[in-house]
């Protein structure tokens, strides 16, 4: 098993964060990973999407988010953003329109501030 990425954020703190911030945060990976897949930077790929990775499947356990459509959501979430960039053949979902989903989320963030 790997080490945690975000270990601070692993033991307890990203749990205090709203969906807003937390969906936010995996954007800002989904949108790093995605500019390097679209540079065709492979290394640099791995790291964000690795980090992004991490990021939601904390999303996943937070306990807030532990109710059947919320929960349906985040993991639909998590294979729409493998599928985008590995082969895009289940559901044919756009970069763009991930980039867009989770924008709007970023933006809330920044309004609840």
């Amino acid at each position: 098993m790997k080490p945690l990425i975000h270990r601070e954020l692993a033991d307890g703190r990203w749990f205090t964060f709203s969906i807003s911030e937390q969906l936010g945060n995996v954007g800002s990976e989904f949108e790093r990973a995605a500019n390097a897949f679209e540079r065709g930077n492979h290394e640099r790929f791995e790291k964000a999407f690795e980090r992004m990775l991490e990021l939601l499947d904390l999303t996943v356990e937070d306990p807030k988010w532990r109710t059947a459509c919320r929960l349906r959501e985040l993991l639909r979430l998590r294979e729409e953003v493998c599928d985008v960039f590995h082969g895009n053949e289940i559901y044919g979902t756009s970069i763009e329109t991930l980039k867009k989903y989770f924008l709007y989320f970023g933006i809330a963030a920044r309004a609840d501030r």
